[in-house]
């Protein structure tokens, strides 16, 4: 198995941790009483589970199993890869960020842009397209 492959997925487990990890204290947040506030958290559980854990899951297996590219380059390009991964990393962290910072405070400009976050994590998912692969 390629490197980059054991990092999607690697990096894909650590987000279904910690995605699962917010899911539960999202679900014990009613029955032990603490604050209504904890449900700004729900966006980042559900980004880090889908995006975070079932996207890289999926690319890091695609990377490793799909067909070849080339006999010269059987993956492709494996810079824009790392890239891919650096990008959808940065934009996912960032939007986990700047969601419940814009719900618990929007007047102070603690929040990050979203529209940034979602331009790094599409313009990270679009690289790995096998159009992509051996252009760079």
């Amino acid at each position: 198995m390629p490197t980059l492959s054991r990092w999607y997925i690697k990096i894909g487990m650590l987000y279904f941790v910690v995605g699962i990890m917010l899911a539960s204290l999202l679900l014990a947040q009613p029955v032990m009483g603490w604050s209504s506030k904890l449900q700004v958290l729900r966006p980042v559980y559900l980004h880090f589970l889908f995006i975070g854990w079932v996207s890289q899951l999926i690319m890091g297996v695609g990377y490793w199993m799909l067909p070849k590219y080339s006999k010269d380059k059987p993956r492709g390009s494996e810079r824009l890869g790392w890239i891919v991964l650096f990008l959808l990393n940065i934009g996912l962290v960032l939007r986990a960020i700047g969601e419940p910072a814009m719900a618990l405070v929007p007047q102070a400009g603690l929040g990050l842009d979203p529209g940034c976050c979602i331009t790094l994590s599409v313009t990270g998912g679009l690289g790995l397209h096998p159009e992509h692969l051996g252009s760079h």
